[in-house]
């Protein structure tokens, strides 16, 4: 009795934090009083508002800041990729641009022309530039942060919402002092630079701001990790989850939150595959609906920069092609998605034995445990947990590969 205490209590905090407290009450009342197909409209409403969740990032700075390098950096791409927005030093955004994230076409960064490039005061400046629309703003400078950038970070303050200060192209900054100095302090530079931020930006009237120095070129190393981690901490819980979904792989760690985040929604697709019913053996396809496995493999791949789109990216970086990358990575699951890999899959599940699934549904929220071990559910369940696991496998070689490379 006291593991099944601990295995409910870990399920507790395991359970979506995209799910309000009332919601899975009734997922549970529904299901107690009339089964799978009561608490299906519910999660379907569900998975619909997931996927249509909006994020809308502005980005705004001076001509010159390095705010359309920064905006290719957030979505993984490089200037010369398709799609991606144009870099230069002439100020050519005279409206919002949107340039929405490669898979989750929900996640826009959105270009902002610069407040010392137009005529408004701070506050009829995000007026014209629909202030409400953006979740937070991200103000960018070179060099230092002007009087017009603290202004705008005020404004949007009394607005009520978030903004960031990043001043980009610090390694630039860093090389040149490298290169004229016979000793240089790597650490006490940034230093320097970072109170001279402070500094101005508190002459300015912000006081004690958080200045992130990055370089949008070199994403593993200064503050971008930090930056990251504080864009997705001020977000409420299922933008959050979007805007983990959305971040390129720079390390290992972000692989695993991004799974994570993924494994909360296997339960979901899990009920709306099948009923209840005989572990489907060689029958899979009979108990389960085959697209929304297949449909749930291929945004994993996406979410994890497993795609074709973003191996080729890599593939162009490290002067390989897409084949050899996947021959070196010897995964069935880069391929094409078929319902012969899927059954191959869930039979390796089967072998591991009905007393270890019947464990893991500790870890379905609310309403997992009241499923037998044989049902259908059960097997799609298990089947994406496995599926998972092996992508974000394969995404930790595939960020080991393109270190290696560099």
């Amino acid at each position: 009795m006291e593991n099944a205490s601990s295995s409910q209590q870990a399920t507790q905090s395991e359970t979506p934090t995209f799910f309000t407290q009332e919601e899975l009450s009734k997922l549970k009342s529904d299901f107690e009083t009339g089964g799978v197909e009561n608490v299906k409209p519910l999660l379907d409403k569900k998975v619909k508002e997931l996927e249509n969740t909006e994020l809308n990032i502005a980005v705004t700075g001076e001509t010159g800041a390095g705010k359309s390098t920064f905006i290719n950096a957030m979505r993984g791409l490089r200037s010369e990729d398709e799609r991606a927005a144009a870099v230069g030093n002439t100020e050519t955004t005279k409206e919002p641009t949107g340039y929405p994230h490669p898979y989750l076409p929900n996640v826009r960064y959105w270009d902002l022309p610069g407040i010392g490039s137009t005529r408004f005061t701070a506050g009829s400046y995000l007026r014209k530039m629909k202030f409400k629309k953006y979740d937070f703003f991200v103000i960018v400078a070179a060099a230092r942060f002007t009087e017009n950038d603290a202004k705008l970070a005020t404004e949007i303050k009394r607005l009520g919402k978030k903004f960031y200060f990043v001043r980009s192209k610090i390694d630039a900054d860093l090389y040149s002092m490298r290169q004229q100095r016979k000793e240089f302090d790597e650490s006490a530079e940034m230093g320097k630079i970072r109170s001279d931020c402070v500094s101005g930006l508190g002459k300015a009237g912000i006081p004690n701001p958080t200045v992130f120095l990055i370089s949008s070129l070199n994403k593993k190393m200064y503050d971008f990790d930090r930056l990251l981690e504080a864009l997705a901490d001020d977000l409420p819980n299922i933008k959050e989850s979007v805007f983990t979904l959305a971040l390129p792989n720079l390390s290992v760690e972000i692989i695993r939150k991004k799974g994570e985040v993924l494994k909360k929604r296997i339960w979901m697709s899990a009920i709306l595959s099948g009923g209840v019913g005989a572990i489907p053996v060689p029958g899979l396809s009979a108990a389960c609906d085959m697209g929304i496995l297949i449909g749930a493999i291929i945004y994993f791949r996406e979410c994890l920069c497993l795609d074709d789109a973003a191996l080729r990216r890599l593939a162009e970086r490290t002067g390989t092609s897409v084949e050899e990358l996947k021959d070196t990575l010897k995964s069935s699951l880069l391929g094409e998605i078929t319902v012969k890999v899927i059954v191959k899959l869930s039979l390796g599940v089967v072998a591991i034995g009905v007393s270890a699934m019947e464990v893991a549904l500790y870890s379905v929220p609310v309403i997992g445990s009241v499923f037998g071990a044989g049902s259908s559910f059960l097997m799609t369940y298990m089947t994406l947990n496995n599926v998972l696991h092996l992508l974000m496998e394969t995404a930790e070689q595939v960020l080991a590969f393109a270190k290696g490379a560099h």
